[in-house]
């Protein structure tokens, strides 16, 4: 077995025509300035020293021709707006590539561990984005996740092409029923089993300063709002156009809907860095980039597998897992994320005749 498995790092190099490069360790400074305003704890937070900060910050204002950061007497040490666009810029690549390279490294990982060990049993997982899943690798066995979405999730399921997929139905069952007419054409004909996993809540992510702008659904047809949208195909955009409908708002009065992010996080980053007013996706990701949170709807983030899968040893091992008490403290420490009897095993009609009775 590898020893410890690899990642991939996304990471900015910036060039000059004569050759010179800037250290990439200078976002890990612009993020420490950021979030605390000094520059002796930015370079803590970077492993660097303070005379090192400096001349990292001293070379890239020689390099842009302009400050990163502006000094403030008394009142430490703030980004420029300069500084500022570089720290969103590298947040947003992050966000945005990061479930492609994770998908990546999670495929690297298992040809190296077939390589070393022969081949063996790899539990597959393919799976749309989100802060809980993202945990599940840790898991003592071989989970090769690949992000996609709930669609491609299911088609693959379909195909035999992995073992598990993911499903999101909302917790309202008027919602969850409009949800099905979607999915059900991906799940007849199939003997299938749900698993248990997560309750997490999505809403409206908004800067703080545009809390008074934005309180509800209905404020983003004013014309004044900008709105970054999902991908067309994610079943957290599915969710939206149905609040849409719910809440009387035509998706044609929302300006700048036609752009859209791929991920929760590079919604979140879009908006934190000011190139929209507001987005819509899971709790977790607003806490991350220090955003406020309208809580519009409840969802079941579910996994779904062929029936026969489940006396499947890594699979079993998989639930066992779920359901440890480090598991879930770990569920439960992100915001908007709780245990939803993680590990069960039921069925889709089980759990929509659940959902009815609480009405």
């Amino acid at each position: 077995m590898l020893s410890k498995k690899l990642n991939i790092v996304p990471s900015w190099r910036f060039y000059r025509e004569d050759g010179e490069l800037l250290d990439p360790v200078l976002f890990v400074l612009l993020a420490g300035l950021l979030d605390t305003g000094k520059l002796t704890h930015a370079a803590s937070r970077a492993n660097i020293s303070y005379r090192h900060a400096w001349n990292l910050l001293n070379r890239a204002e020689a390099f842009f021709g302009m400050a990163l950061v502006e000094m403030r007497r008394g009142h430490g040490t703030r980004l420029s707006p300069l500084g500022e666009k570089l720290l969103w810029a590298e947040q947003r690549v992050r966000a945005r590539l990061g479930p492609q390279i994770d998908s990546m490294a999670s495929e690297l990982n298992h040809q190296l561990q077939q390589l070393l060990d022969g081949a063996h049993p790899v539990l597959r997982l393919h799976a749309s984005h989100g802060y809980a899943v993202a945990l599940l690798p840790d898991f003592p066995g071989e989970l090769d996740l690949r992000y996609c979405s709930s669609i491609e999730a299911l088609e693959a399921l379909r195909r035999d092409e992995c073992d598990l997929a993911s499903l999101h139905l909302p917790v309202d069952p008027h919602l969850a029923e409009q949800v099905m007419t979607v999915y059900r054409p991906w799940l007849s004909g199939q003997d299938l089993s749900i698993i248990r996993f997560v309750t997490r809540r999505q809403g409206l992510m908004l800067r703080h300063e545009d809390s008074h702008r934005i309180r509800a659904m209905g404020d983003l047809a004013r014309g004044d709002i900008r709105f970054i949208q999902r991908n067309e195909r994610s079943g957290t955009r599915q969710l939206f156009d149905l609040l849409l409908a719910e809440y009387g708002v035509d998706e044609t009065d929302l300006p700048d809907a036609r752009h859209e992010e791929f991920t929760h996080t590079a919604v979140a980053a879009y908006v934190a860095a000011g190139m929209a007013d507001a987005g819509f996706g899971v709790e977790a990701a607003a806490t991350q980039f220090g955003l406020d949170f309208i809580p519009l709807a409840t969802e079941h983030y579910l996994l779904i597998c062929q029936a026969q899968r489940l006396v499947q040893d890594n699979l079993q091992a998989l639930l066992t897992y779920m359901g440890s008490k480090g598991f879930l403290a770990e569920v439960a420490a992100l915001n908007g994320y709780a245990p939803d009897r993680c590990g069960e095993v039921t069925s889709l009609e089980a759990l929509l005749a659940e959902n009815a009775e609480r009405v």
